[in-house]
């Protein structure tokens, strides 16, 4: 009995050992297992818990079409860099051709399977030595005043020296009393222009409204509220599917639950006033002949479900399973509304009819992503808040862990309908480097993964990490993410072996093991980026002369689509009607003409042509009205960036408006420029 009661208690100290560690990683996503593997790289012994039984996020759940595409790649490095280089070579291995080569670093579409994807994340945990631990759902916090001490799980509890949040939401921070915030700030709070609400160009001019005066279904409210204020609400959840049209690969699309045709009625309208309607899914080429299915960013309808993210970061395990099971709902609902109503033309019903699940994706989900596309979560305030400012005008940063340049780019937040119009509010599109295709290159300090040192002291937050929510739709994509992870892995090696407070780790220390492990932290500069093609650079409208009116003046009504693909451009791009010719795209400059007099009335547009020839144009000024035909398959004069049109007489309060009416053809609405003549 005494034998076996020392064995019992040999066998207990043994099961308590297992559960310690130098750093304890929770929440397996590309930012969490990224943090696990730097750190055990960097001699410290590692456990990643993952309250799911999926490991790596996004990253293995689907998203396939990789956001380093838009990024500079030539600073994307270190872990993520790795991981992309071992998908490559498996494919190689297998005698997979792929369309880019690793050596092509800048703007190449990295794209993968998510089977290939799970296979290199769990090799490269096993190969660093961490321990995996699924299925353990966070439940207890132990605190000794700044320090963690324990935390317990669905099943067991754990104790290490230096702890990482790698969750989309900010579990681990917010158990650990940490501060946080969640939602959009109003612009005066960072003083940022892309803060309160962000709205389209252009409206629906389309009732959102039933008959009994009530929003119609997947409209979310009739008031966004002041454009200057924030809000709760976070930007929209999707799945990124992997999907096929390989009839012996493709596995039909589960019939939805609980249908109802009339959930789509706003769809509907959408698709009765629409000339020229487009698939509303983003479709991304991967290998094996699959797709990548992801919402598109910018259009009316798609995969995401607004609104119903709001409450995802804060709520239990059962909460976030109800909110999983509605966006799957929706999902299914739409694709099977998109694949048989009538209200949705015949060729576009044909497209999704031959889109099926991956029979050799996610077999143990039923072919289902595992992982919901958690854009935006819970936000740290942390020792350092990460702001526009920060991205676009004070780069440069004394403490980096990260040199990032994913455009500012954030998913609709609400739908708005009204009798009169309905419209999605929230999308900041992509806010890029003038003239160039990246986005605007900038540090993140150590201090923005660093809680108060007063709150805690030995906790690092790479993804839910201190930031503005202008700031996360920048941060947000896996390859950012990725690299901060593995930045938070290394000071939480650091840390634990010196017996530091994260806050106290000196930054040369932590910079020397960054770039030991193929991390790049100096700052690109415009001329090192890869250089545009010739004639690409944008005209800014400050520097010509006369009165310039940019398309981004214009007061817009129906359906317009920006686009920058052809150069030169004035300003950040110019809009263009998708060759409706349908009349209801209108757009209308209103300005004084200070000096009465004269003017020679100028026009800049991408001269191709796919371009209409008879585009409409009607000036008005001082009771005359004057109306010109203008053909935009006309090439521009050489080295010029406008077209006379004709000559035109202001004075005082005037308006120019073109339309599409009884066009042929894209027209094209860049810039229009009025010279006085002598």
């Amino acid at each position: 009995m005494i034998r076996f009661a020392i064995l019992f208690f040999a066998l207990s100290l043994c099961a308590h050992a297992a559960t310690e560690a130098d750093v304890i990683v929770y929440g397996a996503t590309p930012g969490g297992f990224c943090a696990a593997i730097a750190a055990a790289r960097e001699g410290a012994s590692v456990i990643l818990l993952e309250p799911t039984a999926h490991v790596g996020g996004v990253n293995t759940g689907g998203l396939c079409f990789s956001d380093s595409n838009q990024t500079v790649r030539s600073t994307v490095l270190g872990l993520f860099d790795e991981w992309h280089a071992r998908v490559e070579k498996d494919y190689q291995q297998r005698g997979v051709e792929l369309p880019y080569k690793v050596s092509e670093k800048d703007h190449k579409h990295w794209t993968y399977e998510p089977h290939v994807a799970e296979k290199i994340t769990n090799e490269m945990l096993d190969e660093a030595g961490v321990k995996v631990l699924t299925k353990r759902v966070l439940k207890q916090m132990g605190k000794d005043g700044t320090r963690i001490t324990q935390i317990t799980t669905s099943d067991g509890d754990f104790t290490a020296k230096v702890f990482i949040d790698g969750t989309y939401e900010g579990d681990l921070m917010a158990a650990a009393g940490v501060s946080w915030t969640i939602g959009r700030e109003g612009r005066k709070e960072f003083g940022e222009s892309l803060a309160g609400k962000q709205y389209p160009k252009a409206k629906m001019g389309m009732s959102g409204l039933g008959a009994d005066g009530k929003p119609l279904p997947l409209i979310t409210t009739t008031d966004a509220g002041a454009d200057e204020d924030g809000d709760k609400n976070v930007m929209v959840y999707s799945f990124r599917l992997c999907v096929t049209k390989a009839p012996a690969n493709r596995v039909p699309f589960p019939k939805p639950a609980n249908y109802d045709p009339a959930r789509f009625e706003v769809m509907r309208r959408y698709f009765a006033q629409e000339k020229r309607p487009h698939l509303l899914w983003d479709l991304y080429p991967l290998p094996g002949n699959k797709f990548d299915a992801n919402n598109g960013i910018g259009k009316q309808f798609s995969m995401g479900l607004i609104g119903a993210c709001n409450g995802w970061s804060e709520a239990d395990e059962a909460g976030r399973a109800k909110i999983w099971e509605a966006h799957k709902q929706y999902t299914l609902e739409m694709h099977h509304f998109l694949s048989t109503d009538p209200a949705v033309p015949a060729a576009i019903r044909e497209e999704y009819a031959q889109i099926g699940l991956c029979k050799d994706e996610f077999p143990e989900y039923d072919h289902w992503s595992p992982q919901l596309y958690v854009r935006e979560g819970r936000r740290m305030i942390g020792e350092y808040i990460v702001s526009q400012k920060d991205i676009m005008k004070e780069p440069k940063k004394d403490d980096a862990i990260v040199v990032s340049s994913f455009p500012i780019d954030s998913h609709d937040c609400q739908r708005v309908g009204t009798a009169k119009f309905v419209v999605n509010e929230g999308t900041i599109m992509p806010v890029r480097v003038p003239g160039r295709k990246h986005g605007y290159p900038y540090h993140i300090p150590y201090r923005a993964i660093t809680p108060k040192a007063a709150e805690c002291t030995n906790l690092l937050v790479p993804v839910a990490l201190s930031c503005t929510h202008v700031g996360i739709s920048s941060i947000r994509v896996e390859p950012t993410w990725m690299i901060l992870g593995q930045s938070a892995g290394i000071a939480a090696a650091l840390s634990a072996k010196q017996n530091l407070a994260v806050q106290k780790l000196p930054y040369p220390a932590l910079r020397e093991r960054l770039l030991a492990q193929k991390q790049v932290l100096d700052l690109p500069v415009l001329a090192d980026l890869p250089p545009e093609p010739k004639g690409a650079v944008n005209i800014d409208p400050k520097t010509l002369p006369g009165i310039v009116l940019d398309d981004s003046q214009a007061d817009l009504k129906g359906e317009w689509s920006h686009s920058s693909g052809f150069k030169p451009h004035i300003g950040t791009g110019y809009l263009h009607d998708d060759k409706r010719g349908d009349g209801q795209s209108t757009a209308t400059f209103r300005f004084k003409a200070t000096m009465p007099g004269k003017y020679d009335l100028r026009m800049a547009y991408s001269a191709h042509e796919t371009r209409a020839t008879k585009v409409p144009v009607t000036i008005e000024s001082g009771g005359r009205k004057i109306e010109i035909k203008v053909d935009q398959t006309k090439p521009l004069p050489v080295g010029e960036a406008f077209r006379s049109i004709g000559t035109v007489e202001l004075d005082g309060d005037s308006t120019i408006t073109l339309t599409n009416q009884e066009t042929v053809g894209f027209v094209i609405l860049d810039a229009l420029q009025l010279l006085l003549v002598p």
